[in-house]
């Protein structure tokens, strides 16, 4: 009798103890799918913020109707990889879709703003001068918001991995988190130096 007591007190333990690792891992994955809200409320605060930026330079750029074209469909594009990635984050083909269409806008942008340098009315044009910033401000809060993201991420896979919540991370299938990174294309442009004139 006290051999089946201490048997039933074991069997409780690891109840408990299961039950505590899968908590542990559904608090984990929580944490990186709010931190993935996060960048989708940035990411629509920028892709609002689009459509006011190319009606802003539409007068003064109207002979590059091809850049700001590419700028309104690298827009539709990124929005799409956002929603695939909403339904799924972590997922690592939909955070994939998500790099490589922000990459696409990024690019665009890039592009619409160098030739915006070329027209020193528009430069100094209030709208112009407030969207540029807006979008400067937006792009540092996107960045931060990835940085937590990718920090809940690889916290919710550490957990996933190491023993024994691994066993049970397999028990109970739960799939590892990707990572959103930059576009390797892009970060050439991101760690190169900025150049100075004087």
């Amino acid at each position: 009798m006290f051999s089946l007591l201490i048997l039933l007190g074991l069997v409780i333990l690891l109840a408990f103890w299961i039950v505590g690792i899968y908590n542990g891992l559904i608090t984990a994955r929580n944490a990186f799918r709010n931190a993935f809200a996060q960048i989708d409320v940035q990411l629509q605060r920028r892709f609002d913020l689009i459509p006011n930026l190319v009606e802003t330079v539409k007068g003064y750029l109207a002979h590059e109707r091809e850049t700001l074209e590419a700028v309104i469909a690298a827009r539709g594009a990124a929005i799409s990889g956002l929603s695939a990635a909403k339904a799924s984050p972590g997922d690592p083909a939909a955070m994939e879709q998500l790099a490589a269409t922000q990459g696409q806008l990024n690019s665009a942008l890039g592009r619409l703003l160098a030739v915006a340098e070329a027209y020193p009315d528009l430069k100094a044009n209030q709208n112009m001068m407030q969207l540029t910033e807006e979008l400067t401000s937006t792009e540092n809060k996107v960045a931060f918001a990835r940085q937590a993201f990718n920090d809940s991420v690889m916290a919710y896979n550490n957990r996933r991995e190491v023993f024994p919540s691994s066993v049970v991370a397999g028990m109970f299938n739960f799939a590892p988190a990707a990572l959103l990174e930059i576009p390797a294309e892009q970060q050439a442009q991101v760690r190169a130096a900025p150049k100075v004139q004087f």
